[in-house]
């Protein structure tokens, strides 16, 4: 299990496969800030939430110079499903042997209904321009998250 990560370090670099099967690497969006969110599992409740939620503050978020990804252990036929679904406007990768997730520290030890196991702790990030962690998030919940990440970064809810 990694450590967390703290404000100010370099974010992990990652290259992943999209919902179309192609490869997408943080160093594509170099000079950009980026949102990278990590969630358990498309096509759940918490999960559909987030995502929809993502999708409809999207260009908020855009406007204010921020592109989105999601995270989850899902295939990217799985993921590819679900963005149709949902009607995603963002790109959603898949970290299916979660080694991206545990460089940001998102796999790890979690707790649900007194059952302890490991799996994905729903985290998110914000990466700035140069690269660096500016804001690590973990243990968010599923619901409201989007608005308090709005607040968090300045933008004011719409």
């Amino acid at each position: 299990m990694t450590e967390r990560l703290d404000i100010g370090t370099p974010a992990p670099a990652f290259s992943l496969k999209n919902s179309n099967g192609e490869t997408v690497s943080l160093e594509q969006f170099s000079g950009q800030k980026v949102v990278l969110y990590f969630y358990p599992k498309a096509n759940t409740p918490g999960c559909t939430n987030q995502a929809c939620d993502f999708r409809d503050n999207i260009a908020s978020l855009q406007s204010h110079g921020y592109v989105v990804l999601g995270v989850s252990p899902d295939s990217p036929q799985v993921l590819q499903n679900f963005t149709q679904k949902q009607e995603l406007n963002f790109e959603l990768l898949s970290d299916e042997d979660h080694t991206v997730a545990e460089s940001y520290g998102a796999w790890g030890e979690k707790k649900n209904y007194g059952k302890t196991y490991i799996g994905l702790i729903r985290s998110t990030f914000v990466i700035d321009e140069n690269g660096n962690i500016s804001l690590a998030q973990y243990n968010v919940r599923a619901k409201g998250h989007v608005a308090k990440l709005r607040r968090d970064l300045g933008i004011d809810p719409s």
